[in-house]
């Protein structure tokens, strides 16, 4: 069984499912825009220097970008 991790050290191309999100630490925009657990998600697009990460959601094909800071408590699988 593979470890989960968070999705900030996913590279654009890359395809996981969402494991768990640390709730306490994202909003809840998160869930409302189908980001939940067994959600996969693609990286479309990552910025230089920290800056937003691009993913689409499989199931909706909604592209949304989001803070690393926040991909830090988004924790997937491969």
């Amino acid at each position: 069984m593979q470890k989960s991790f968070s999705l900030d050290l996913l590279e654009v191309g890359e395809r996981a499912t969402i494991q768990q999100l640390d709730s306490s630490e994202l909003p809840s925009k998160f869930y409302e825009m189908g980001l939940l657990p067994g959600t996969v998600v693609e990286i479309k697009h990552k910025a230089p220097f920290h800056g937003p990460i691009g993913i689409q959601i499989s199931n909706s094909n909604l592209l949304i970008a989001i803070r690393k800071s926040e991909a830090l408590h988004i924790f997937v699988e491969k």
